[in-house]
């Protein structure tokens, strides 16, 4: 006979112990944080503020040799209040933790830049409050493209490297009210490299509305003198074939549609990543090859011109104090992302 059963309330399991919002932001939290954050810790709250969210797959794919060692890792920073969590609810399956920038996390990085905490304009209600937004799937969908390029880029021996990779918001601040990208990345491969702008179809979008966009990149190509490809993303091949009939009857309708030049693709093919041949560029196929081309093979069309230039909207309202954009590859490897 058992005389003494345990407790019911000693078989729940427990959430890990993290400090209060107010003492995340006291010095005494942040001397022992200086002992405990790597490099890569730094990198990857940078990463958070800059692109709003990553799930743990992306951020293995970011800057971890595997899925068992993220988890460890992020463990360890979410019981810090380095980075916050949730996990979106999915009729079918469980959804994977997303990970936002938590508020120790951001005064880490508005002192690492030297900068007073409250200039930057964070918010933890804003940061979490990703997960009730509607825009969180069409987020999560542009990291994953550019997530992707970053672990093509780590592989040993890897040809190409994603060397800049800017979000929707740092556009829509750079380039005003001319348009606003879903986000530009830059990538180098066999000494050639292409820039471009995304714009990333969730199926979700009018394709006209879609298409008529590119009156606004034509404007952007006119104002910076510099021409930058549009690579437009597609759920679906039945979608592609659509979006391409919309782009190219707008595209006829432009006055200077050479500074505009224009690639699709869908997600449902064969090929995995987004720098395998799988985009079609929207051209007069006896101007460039018929067929689908790799990213790197975008640059031998469209020679590279030089970054966009910034465009200051009018009449801008004065905007928190900006930090320091992340590279889009992690820092090298040191003994130091091994500690607990």
């Amino acid at each position: 006979m058992i005389t003494n059963p345990t407790p019911q309330r000693a078989l729940r399991g427990h959430l890990p112990r993290r400090p209060t919002p107010r003492l995340a932001t006291t010095g005494e939290h942040h001397a022992r944080l200086a002992g405990r954050l790597t490099s890569r810790d730094r990198w990857l709250a940078r990463m958070l503020h800059e692109h709003r969210v990553l799930t743990t797959h992306q951020i293995t794919e970011l800057a971890f040799p595997s899925l068992r060692a993220a988890n460890h890792r992020l463990l360890d920073l979410f019981k810090w209040r380095v980075v916050d969590r949730f996990q979106p609810f999915i009729t079918t399956g469980t959804a994977p933790m997303h990970y936002v920038l938590d508020i120790a996390g951001a005064v880490a990085l508005a002192y690492e830049d030297g900068l007073d905490p409250k200039q930057t304009g964070y918010r933890h209600a804003d940061a979490i409050g990703i997960a009730h937004s509607l825009q969180l799937a069409h987020t999560v969908g542009i990291n994953g493209f550019f997530s992707s390029l970053v672990a093509l880029s780590r592989r040993p021996g890897a040809r190409g490297r994603l060397t800049t990779w800017w979000s929707e918001r740092r556009c829509g601040r750079l380039f005003g009210d001319i348009v606003r990208p879903d986000a530009y990345g830059r990538w180098h491969e066999d000494r050639h490299q292409i820039e471009f702008f995304l714009e990333y179809d969730f199926g979700t979008e009018d394709l006209t509305t879609l298409a008529r966009k590119l009156h606004r990149y034509e404007n952007l190509a006119v104002a910076t003198a510099i021409t930058t490809p549009v690579l437009v993303w597609l759920p679906t091949t039945r979608r592609e074939t659509t979006a391409r009939h919309a782009l190219t009857t707008v595209l006829a309708e432009l006055d200077h549609a050479v500074h505009v030049p224009v690639a699709t693709t869908s997600a449902n093919l064969s090929v995995t990543h987004p720098a395998a041949a799988r985009w079609l560029p929207l051209s007069n196929p006896t101007q460039h090859p018929t067929g689908r081309l790799a990213l790197v093979d975008l640059a031998h069309l469209w020679p590279y011109t030089g970054a966009p230039t910034p465009i200051k909207p009018p009449n801008a309202r004065p905007a928190p104090v900006e930090l320091a954009p992340p590279a889009p590859l992690p820092p090298a490897p040191t003994t130091d992302h091994f500690r607990r």
